[in-house]
């Protein structure tokens, strides 16, 4: 399979891991009704766009392989609190946990579905 071919396949399965988690996050866990579910779904979708093609095409080169997995996935996750943040206003205690468990939740799956 194409290199190219994996990564939309993982792109469309982070999407399908990370989106439901945010919005069980924010409706379930954070009580929080006020966000549109389209903003929610909308923010949670970019928030994978911008950073999985770094993550699979940009840093890859830079990094160490012994360090990849610990920096990727470090900087993908600060930068999707950051994104959450920014665009649905969570607080920012918010935002890490929410990230955090979107992350943590499709690195693991990734390894079983993948």
């Amino acid at each position: 399979m194409l290199y190219e071919t994996r990564f939309l396949l993982a792109l469309v399965t982070t999407w399908t891991i990370e989106i439901p988690i945010l919005i069980a996050l924010i409706r379930v866990v954070f009580r929080d009704k006020t966000l549109p579910l389209t903003k929610i779904i909308g923010t949670g979708a970019l928030c994978t766009a911008l950073t999985l093609p770094y993550l699979w095409f940009i840093l890859p080169p830079y990094v160490d392989a012994a360090y990849y997995v610990r920096i990727g996935e470090t900087l993908v996750f600060l930068v999707e609190a950051f994104i959450l943040n920014r665009l649905l206003g969570l607080r920012p205690v918010v935002a890490v946990v929410c990230s955090f468990v979107m992350n943590m939740a499709s690195f693991l799956l990734g390894f079983v579905l993948l």
